[in-house]
């Protein structure tokens, strides 16, 4: 089941919108390779990507709310702290084990279902509030 971009994920910004669609492809690119058996073969490739492109997209979000005073910064940034560390774990756990489908299964739960939850609930509040003081 591929992840759709729908009008609860715009948060208004283009820049971080843009950013969010990369994400959620690299996520789809993974559950397609799944579903063509090569789920195994793409682990490694997307959990790298979400892991640098994520750092990069949480520097270019926390900037911005910093830019625009966001009055919960710290909390944001504390949430983007806890996911990069999710996701270093499950990097160091496929160093470890190899790429395997019960990883496969964590990265679409734990990556996907994070990711989608605060786009919706966290980074919709930062959009508002950038659009609030401008």
């Amino acid at each position: 089941m591929a992840y759709a971009w729908t009008s609860d994920l715009e948060t208004g910004n283009t820049k971080i919108d843009g950013q969010h669609k990369q994400l959620i492809a690299a996520i789809n690119n993974l559950l397609d390779a799944c579903a063509k058996g090569k789920g195994r073969d793409e682990l490694k490739y997307v959990t790298e990507f979400l892991y640098d492109y994520t750092s990069k997209h949480f520097a270019d979000e926390e900037k911005l709310q910093l830019q625009s005073k966001y009055p919960d910064y710290e909390n944001h940034k504390k949430y983007h702290e806890t996911f990069k560390s999710v996701v270093k774990d499950l990097m160091n756990q496929l160093n470890a084990e190899g790429p395997t489908i019960v990883l496969v299964g964590k990265v679409n739960s734990s990556i996907a279902g994070w990711l989608l939850n605060h786009i919706k609930k966290e980074d919709v509040k930062v959009a508002a509030h950038i659009r609030s003081t401008k």
